[in-house]
């Protein structure tokens, strides 16, 4: 799914289709949350190459909600006249809380599932890289795998992604593993306390607020997610607080 990125903000928006229908008019369809402000339009490929970018278009010319109309020459919509006079739209529907917050529940989750199953880069023992896929079949698979490995197996078929299947050493089956299971633990505890800060979250604007890859507020970081954030900041070579560390 194609994303875009308004101005200089960091976050991107999942777009379902960016159209122009005039000269003047460009219509996005949003897949999950809607910006609240707006500027250049960056569009991004569905595997993150920067295509293009859209200046000028900052007017909300419409507003249907997960669609937007927005104008390059400061338009806006007017309603067409009727022999009763102009026409009036109906009053947008405005979603409770409870359902922004199923929405966004659903959202996440669509996003922990989709970067679960792209799976994860391994270094293999002779030092090269290859890329493994974690869907459920993927991961069912790995699991036996460890089944055969404890029974005491040596070498183990199994095929990255785009390679035929070959033997893997136990030791290198292993590191798959490993880096599989942290793959997909991490990712579920972090959504986890997303739904979390959703539930806690009182307005509309604090749900619209939270998406995948945002920092999660303290207050809704649970144990395990603080120990899988000090491992990746670790890594990273900083501490938790950003601040760089000795390695």
């Amino acid at each position: 799914m194609e994303k875009i990125r308004i101005g200089k903000e960091e976050r991107l928006y999942e777009i379902r289709n960016i159209r122009p229908v005039s000269s003047s008019v460009m219509q996005i369809e949003f897949a999950g949350s809607v910006p609240i402000t707006w500027g250049d339009i960056t569009i991004y490929t569905e595997d993150g190459t920067e295509a293009t970018t859209l200046t000028g278009f900052d007017t909300v010319y419409r507003d249907d909600g997960q669609t937007v109309y927005l104008s390059n020459d400061g338009s806006v919509y007017q309603a067409p006249e009727t022999p009763e006079g102009p026409e009036v739209p109906p009053e947008p529907y405005i979603p409770t809380l409870e359902e922004l917050q199923a929405a966004k529940r659903r959202e996440v989750a669509a996003e922990c599932e989709r970067l679960i199953y792209a799976g994860i880069n391994v270094t293999l023992a002779d030092g090269s890289v290859e890329h493994y896929a974690l869907t459920i079949e993927d991961q069912l698979n790995l699991f036996g795998k460890l089944s055969q490995i404890t029974a005491g197996a040596t070498q183990l078929e199994y095929h990255a992604d785009g390679h035929p299947c070959r033997y893997y050493s136990a030791a290198d089956m292993q590191a798959i593993i490993q880096a599989a299971m942290w793959h997909v633990s991490y990712h579920t505890t972090y959504c986890n306390a997303l739904n979390m800060w959703i539930a806690g979250s009182q307005t509309a604007d604090e749900v619209a607020q939270i998406f995948y890859g945002a920092d999660v507020p303290e207050e809704y970081q649970s144990e395990v997610l603080k120990t899988y954030l000090t491992q990746i900041a670790g890594q990273m070579g900083v501490s938790t607080d950003g601040a760089q560390t000795e390695r």
